[in-house]
C-alpha cells in the first residue's frame, strides 16, 4: 500500500506502481467516486479495449424449474 499527499488544491499523484499495474497512461480519464466511505478511482476503458474481455465467462444461467422453457 503507497500513501499520497492531498495537495492544497486537491490533487494528488498515483503511484508509479499503481499507474503502471492498472494500466494508467497520461490524458486517460478515470472514473473517481465515493464507494462505502472510500475514494475509487478507476481508469475509463474505451469500448474498443473492452471488446472481448468478457470471453470465456460462464454465461449459463441457473433457472427455477417452473421458469424452464
Amino acid at each position: 500500500m503507497e500513501t499520497v499527499k492531498v495537495s492544497p488544491k486537491y490533487q494528488v499523484v498515483i503511484p508509479k506502481a499503481v499507474r503502471e499495474s492498472a494500466g494508467i497512461t497520461p490524458g486517460q480519464e478515470v472514473a473517481v467516486f465515493n464507494y462505502r466511505g472510500r475514494i475509487e478511482v478507476v481508469p475509463m476503458r474505451s469500448v474498443r479495449e473492452m471488446r472481448g474481455f468478457l470471453r470465456g465467462m460462464d454465461s449459463e444461467i441457473k433457472r427455477e424449474e417452473d421458469r424452464e422453457l
